[in-house]
């Protein structure tokens, strides 16, 4: 625990090398986020079974009616909409062991009844983006800090730089994963063929143009952004006190393990109301996918802001809290102190290698 990270953690290693490290992170994080989220959704499971969910006409090309269900699922790292059919794909989830009557007996009777590996059901799919789309925000996150900084200097502005930078980078990675999560919900809610997938894709386009394939976009920005902003800031602000502080030895594991806690928790509260909007507009997006004919247009993040206060009261629109934050600050601490270790050891090793070929 006393491997010390550098104060300047761009600095001395290539981007290869911050993609390396990234991607170190983001499957340490969903590896040790995956159970809590597998939980949840048993959870969820055993309160409105298959049997209880609303029968529908399947997609267009298969008129079967089709028993489905939508969960969000998110290995720490992102949110992914995952759509059963008639319990195919989600078996794991829906073979409960008699009643769970919390979180913690649902841990206790999932490892001893279906194996410890239950825990981490669904979670290859998720990885296949979250590990990518975390190595396109982190790199360029790092990338555009060094930047600025180079360009900017150490004036006054330098203080916003994390912020300005952390909501670049959170904008550039929501836009360039925001199709592919499209195409992978409709891959699951349609049992589509990628010959099928490319039709649909196509036809999609020829009715709403290309911006249909950025459906949800909106509310995701609205949420990942400013949490992103603020997460940088905070955690470059409490990073920076720790290492002042006298009884402590720099810029260490733990300080980074730490900074990334308070931040992550801070950013999670603060944007809590955007995040509530985009498990709604998420929902709707999976319902649309499954039964496009009778599912409601979806409403503006603003008006679905206003329902949702409207019927349960501003305490409707931080729902969720809890759970949230639960999740939010052990991914955050985990994954930016797995990070700032990985580029201290490349710049080690960078060290090492400049100073062998003098």
């Amino acid at each position: 625990m006393a491997e010390k990270v550098s104060p300047s953690p761009g600095g001395g290693i290539t981007p290869l090398q911050q993609m390396l490290a990234s991607g170190t992170g983001a499957i340490l994080t969903s590896l040790f986020v995956t159970p809590l989220d597998v939980v949840k959704i048993r959870l969820q499971a055993q309160r409105t079974p298959f049997s209880k969910a609303l029968a529908v006409q399947s997609v267009p090309w298969g008129a079967q009616p089709a028993t489905w269900k939508c969960f969000l699922y998110c290995n720490g790292l992102m949110d992914h909409l995952y759509v059963c059919q008639n319990g195919n794909g989600c078996s794991a989830w829906y073979k409960a062991p008699g009643h769970f009557t919390g979180t913690l007996d649902a841990f206790v009777k999932i490892t001893r009844y279906e194996g410890i590996r239950s825990l981490w059901s669904g979670l290859p799919p998720t990885l296949v983006m979250a590990v990518p789309a975390t190595v396109i925000y982190f790199t360029t996150y790092d990338q555009l800090r060094d930047y600025l900084h180079a360009r900017m200097g150490m004036g006054s502005w330098s203080h916003y730089i994390p912020l300005l930078a952390g909501a670049l980078a959170r904008l550039g990675a929501v836009t360039v994963i925001s199709p592919l999560e499209l195409i992978r919900t409709k891959m699951q809610s349609q049992q589509l063929s990628y010959r099928e997938l490319r039709l649909c894709i196509q036809s999609a386009v020829a009715q709403d143009g290309w911006l249909s394939l950025w459906r949800g976009w909106g509310p995701t920005v609205l949420r990942d952004v400013p949490f992103s902003a603020l997460y940088w800031f905070n955690y470059e602000l409490v990073r920076t006190w720790l290492c002042r502080q006298p009884w402590l030895d720099g810029a260490t594991f733990m300080v980074s393990f730490t900074s990334g806690a308070i931040s992550g928790t801070v950013a999670a509260v603060l944007t809590l109301p955007f995040d509530v909007v985009k498990t709604q507009r998420q929902i709707e997006l999976g319902d649309s996918e499954v039964h496009p004919v009778t599912a409601s247009k979806p409403s503006s993040t603003w008006l679905l802001m206003q329902r949702i206060r409207a019927e349960s009261g501003t305490r409707g629109l931080f729902a969720g809290f809890l759970p949230r934050v639960i999740k939010v600050a052990p991914a955050c601490a985990i994954m930016i102190s797995t990070y700032e270790f990985g580029k201290s050891f490349f710049q080690k090793l960078n060290q090492e290698q400049q100073l062998r070929g003098l």
